[in-house]
């Protein structure tokens, strides 16, 4: 699609903005480096070098998105399985325990220009949505976390049995919200072709660039979150 048909696309106020999580709402980043400062002992924990570790957790992408592992002891449970090693229970929630608190870490202190911005759509009546795909332990903190009330609803991937880019997720979530693909804008940094996706499902796409500057895409960049709203008058 063009740059000119995607202008003409822009609803003045659409009936919802949806939104990506990680990278757009929240990051796991800060100057370059993680902010949980993260280091798991595969090795000694399970007997798999973190190289090993790597290949298998990311041949296992799409079915930790889509909800196929309950969580993340069934994911380590599998890839020791597959490699034919013994389960050590109490390592797999030594790291399950590890990995939740990573996961927390993103969501404290929120942004305040993102806070800003939510606030200010739901001001003008504009209903908020959240996409995400992630798995369980990766969103344990939205319920507790300044970004939950904002929402009208939210999409998690693991729940839903898809994932972005898949149109069936966009096009879930504006039924959830009874609200019409064409109507509505998707923000999110690019990651999983997002855009390309909610662009297909009917929506008005943007590109999260305040956080992650390394995805490239053909959408309309917003440098900062209230950049939206500029579009949006």
């Amino acid at each position: 699609m063009t740059d000119d048909r995607r202008k003409e696309r822009v609803p003045s106020r659409p009936e919802a903005v949806f939104f990506d999580l990680y990278e757009t709402l929240i990051t796991e980043f800060e100057d370059g480096r993680r902010r949980s400062k993260r280091a798991y002992d595969y090795d000694g924990l399970l007997g798999l070098s973190a190289e090993t570790f790597k290949a298998e957790w990311g041949a296992r992408q799409a079915r930790r998105m889509n909800g196929t592992f309950r969580d993340y002891p069934d994911v380590l449970r599998d890839i020791l399985a597959a490699r034919g090693l013994a389960v050590d229970e109490g390592a797999v929630r030594l790291l399950h325990e590890s990995r939740l608190e990573e996961k927390r870490i993103p969501f404290a202190p929120i942004r305040a220009d993102v806070l800003e911005l939510l606030t200010r759509l739901r001001a003008r009546g504009i209903k908020l949505g959240l996409i995400s795909n992630c798995t369980r332990e990766e969103v344990d903190a939205w319920d507790g976390s300044e970004l939950s009330p904002h929402f009208d609803d939210r999409i998690f991937s693991f729940e839903a049995g898809c994932s972005k880019p898949d149109e069936a997720i966009y096009r879930l979530a504006c039924f959830r919200m009874d609200v019409r693909p064409e109507a509505c804008v998707f923000v999110g940094d690019g990651g999983s072709r997002e855009l390309e996706g909610a662009d297909r499902a009917g929506m008005r796409a943007f590109h999260a660039h305040w956080y992650n500057t390394y995805i490239e895409s053909a959408y309309p960049k917003l440098a900062s979150p209230l950049e939206l709203l500029h579009y949006l008058n």
